[in-house]
């Protein structure tokens, strides 16, 4: 059974998070406090009763609930991220057109988690990500590509199915009675180094409900927090809701637009500029 045929959700580069300015050195610690107090009165007419926590060292704003802290999707946090994953936990990530939940792919108890946390099927598969180009080989059959193409689409906004190949590193349970795999490689630095310091690959699915619409934010799924060990917050995603174009490339020359997603066209045109033909429905 194919992937392409049964993936029916969106999945999920990364927006910089403006960093808190520096405090002045001999800064007045009067207007710290007001700072800190008025902040957290427009948090509670929000209803969001958050604790606000400064790092003096690094200057940056968390947000701390009572199970879940979140941070900016900053360099500075990306060793967290990578034990959380390692720990086989579940962390919520930005990437290049979504928000989404993210474990170590190899990991059935983490996997299985994401299940709960999106109450999604368990015959819904889910994608994977990758941090490099060349890591995609690992997990997938390539040879039969063009050469260059995969340098052409990735990194990027774009979700390729492929065959897992007899060599993949991905465990069986994994989607389990599915001969092919989306892979992803998003334009995002800070996914991208969580998954190379993972020292594995991460499973990936949009941040939100099974059926309800996709994040582009980190309060779309704050109902979701709770159940992450720390999510990732890289401010307003800029590409819609639409998510990552996803494209079938498992069949030799051949290629079919699974869903159109935010880079249908300019997918296609590369896939052309290859000599790769559509396939007929």
């Amino acid at each position: 059974m194919n992937f392409s045929t049964r993936l029916a959700e969106k999945l999920p580069g990364i927006l910089p998070v403006p960093s808190h300015p520096l405090l002045r050195k001999g800064a007045i610690i009067s207007e710290l406090r007001f700072f800190a107090t008025a902040s957290h009165s427009r948090r509670l007419r929000l209803g969001l009763q958050k604790n606000k926590v400064w790092s003096l060292q690094r200057a940056e704003l968390c947000v701390v609930t009572s199970s879940c802290i979140v941070h900016p999707a900053t360099e500075a946090y990306a060793q967290e991220a990578i034990e959380a994953i390692k720990s086989e936990k579940v962390i919520a990530v930005p990437t290049d057109t979504l928000y989404g939940f993210a474990c170590d792919a190899c990991s059935l108890e983490a996997v299985n988690r994401i299940y709960e946390i999106k109450g999604r099927k368990l015959t819904s598969p889910l994608a994977i990500c990758v941090g490099d180009v060349s890591d995609i080989k690992r997990v997938a059959t390539t040879n039969h590509l063009p050469h260059g193409l995969l340098d052409s689409l990735l990194p990027g906004p774009v979700t390729l199915v492929l065959q897992r190949g007899e060599s993949s590193i991905l465990e069986k349970s994994l989607n389990p009675g599915i001969d092919t795999i989306g892979v992803r490689v998003p334009d995002s630095e800070f996914i991208r180094e969580v998954s190379r310091g993972s020292g594995s690959v991460l499973a990936l699915t949009s941040a939100n409900l099974s059926g309800d619409r996709s994040s582009v934010c980190v309060n779309d799924f704050e109902n979701l927090w709770q159940h992450c060990a720390c999510v990732y917050d890289g401010g307003l995603l800029p590409s819609g809701r639409a998510g990552s174009t996803i494209v079938d490339l498992s069949k030799v020359g051949k290629y079919k637009i699974i869903r159109p997603g935010s880079a249908k066209e300019a997918t296609v045109a590369i896939l052309e500029k290859y000599l790769l033909e559509e396939e007929d429905c």
